[in-house]
């Protein structure tokens, strides 16, 4: 996936569990959908220009991940989730 895709949004359960993993600032083990795989602490969710992001912390740099990038995340609290995209 390039950056200039179109942004496609990602499904309602799976964005709530982004939701809860920021409120708590869980540090979740990441999967793009590209391969990169890293661990980060969720700090935020963002929407700007018709995306939204997870901003995530990595060892004092913040990361702006768009969600439809991300091929799941994991935490103890929340399992694994693999993220759907919606249609």
């Amino acid at each position: 996936m390039l950056m200039n895709d179109e942004y496609q949004s990602i499904n309602c359960d799976d964005y709530e569990s982004l939701e809860l993993a920021c409120q708590h600032n869980y540090i979740l083990k990441l999967e793009l959908r590209d391969g990169e795989k890293f661990e980060g602490i969720a700090t935020e969710l963002k929407f700007t220009k018709g995306v939204e992001y997870l901003i995530v912390d990595q060892s004092g740099n913040a990361l702006s991940l768009r969600l439809d990038h991300i091929l799941s995340f994991s935490h103890p609290e929340i399992g694994t989730v693999v993220v759907s995209l919606s249609d």
